[in-house]
């Protein structure tokens, strides 16, 4: 019986060698062929099992003839083209494993970010604006999920389609779309279509995680940094919000609230990044029944009871949620959801102050009245941008001159937290070599 064994472990030994010979010829083959001329190669690659060989990565594609002896001067440097063909200093058998290797990278999809936002009304240039900042900071690619009244629908097809020359962003349209038993009170709430946030969970049922965001939000560093905070959830944790206030004294839930909300001072649902996998899994505790309910068999009851006692809608309804199930929500801080209430009556986001606004939320319309200069100067630049590198790159100065006319208001005396985070993003995503990014 061992010698049977032996017998088959050496054939099969034998069987491997003679195909990686096979390989090898064929690859010196090709290269001879090749020798006669060749197409412009498509791309280069420094081969990470020759890194290893030679002592560590550092060479790029000029190593390709350093002048060493030998047929294959001592480098693995590969390119695939159509046609099969090796450049003549390039070794057959590292090329093989080297191409298999870079093969299976690209297999590997590239992480997608989903970003969810509504709009309803008189919202179309703002919800485009908003998603111009999403797209000149970003860097991995994004889909963009657009709930929209029907009159919308074309003007933002329309708009959206002459930024086709994006590579990296797609989006989807979709009509306001409401429980039909009880479309009627749901589209009363607070605003009309503010609370279909409420079923996203229920409606991209394909997708795993998404960012909401309000149409009056505008990010000033890439989304790619709030989608890390997902990695940031422990086990327990099903969606992430801001508090709505850092100061209790100015707090709104903490003085007038007439139903439970989520911690001392409330939770504000503008930006929110949602685990909808978890959301859609989890049975969550509720002042309504002993049972534990699900995300879409525990909506309408809440309202039912507590519609009468709700004034900011469906972010009320949160507030109760996460009230009763404390554990599932994880809170970030104020610079990813900073509002004029963090500085109308003098500066309370410590956060913005020391390392600037990362998501600006201009709440109460203040992005098109006078009330708020700063956060309109804000709003203005970024409209008025385009996604040429050098219109980003010169955003800076002609807003830090606006800003600084606002300086006779509690928020424009703090100018300077909103240029902080969007200079740093502007020279990361702008000013530094791709490679360094």
């Amino acid at each position: 019986m061992r010698r049977y064994l032996r017998v088959v472990g050496l054939c099969l030994a034998c069987g491997f060698c003679s195909l990686l010979y096979a390989f090898s010829q064929l690859a010196v083959s090709l290269e001879e062929g090749a020798a006669g001329g060749r197409r412009p190669q498509a791309a280069a690659m420094v081969s990470w099992l020759a890194d290893g060989e030679r002592g560590g990565p550092g060479r790029g594609a000029g190593s390709a003839g350093s002048g060493r002896p030998g047929r294959c001067k001592g480098s693995s440097l590969c390119y695939w083209n159509p046609y099969w063909m090796l450049p003549s200093a390039v070794c057959g058998m590292n090329c093989f494993w080297e191409a298999a290797f870079r093969y299976s990278l690209k297999t590997q999809p590239t992480e997608k970010m989903h970003l969810a936002v509504v709009a309803c009304g008189e919202r179309l240039e703002e919800t485009l604006t908003m998603l111009k900042s999403a797209l000149i900071f970003s860097i991995k690619p994004l889909q963009v999920h657009i709930f929209a009244e029907d009159q919308l629908h074309d003007s933002f097809k329309d708009r959206l389609d002459s930024w086709s020359f994006l590579q990296r962003f797609n989006y989807t349209l979709y009509p306001i779309t409401f429980p039909s038993d009880s479309a009627v009170e749901w589209k009363k709430l607070f605003k009309p279509c503010a609370s279909q946030r409420l079923f996203l969970p229920l409606i991209l049922k394909e997708v795993d995680s998404l960012l909401y965001v309000d149409t009056d939000i505008l990010f000033l560093r890439p989304v790619d940094d709030i989608w890390s905070l997902l990695k940031k959830f422990n086990s327990t944790q099903i969606a992430a919000m801001a508090p709505e206030h850092e100061e209790p004294r100015i707090g709104w839930y903490n003085r007038f609230a007439r139903h439970p909300y989520y911690g001392k001072t409330g939770v504000n649902s503008g930006v929110m990044l949602m685990n909808l996998t978890r959301m859609r899994r989890k049975y969550f505790k509720n002042d309504m029944t002993t049972a534990r309910l699900q995300w879409g068999d525990i909506l309408m009851p809440l309202l039912k009871k507590y519609k009468l006692n709700i004034t900011w809608g469906d972010q009320d309804l949160l507030n109760i949620m996460f009230f009763h199930n404390p554990e599932s929500l994880f809170v970030f801080p104020c610079q990813w959801n900073y509002r004029p209430d963090h500085c109308i009556y003098g500066s309370n986001c410590r956060g913005a102050e020391e390392e600037g606004v990362f998501i600006l939320h201009g709440n109460r319309g203040v992005y098109h009245d006078d009330k708020q200069p700063a956060f309109r100067a804000v709003y203005e630049a970024l409209r008025n941008c385009s996604f040429e590198d050098d219109a980003v790159r010169s955003l800076l100065k002609p807003l830090e001159l606006e800003l600084q006319k606002t300086v006779h208001t509690y928020c424009g005396k703090t100018y300077k937290v909103f240029i902080k985070q969007l200079t740093k993003s502007i020279r990361n995503r702008y000013d530094t070599p791709p490679k360094e990014r």
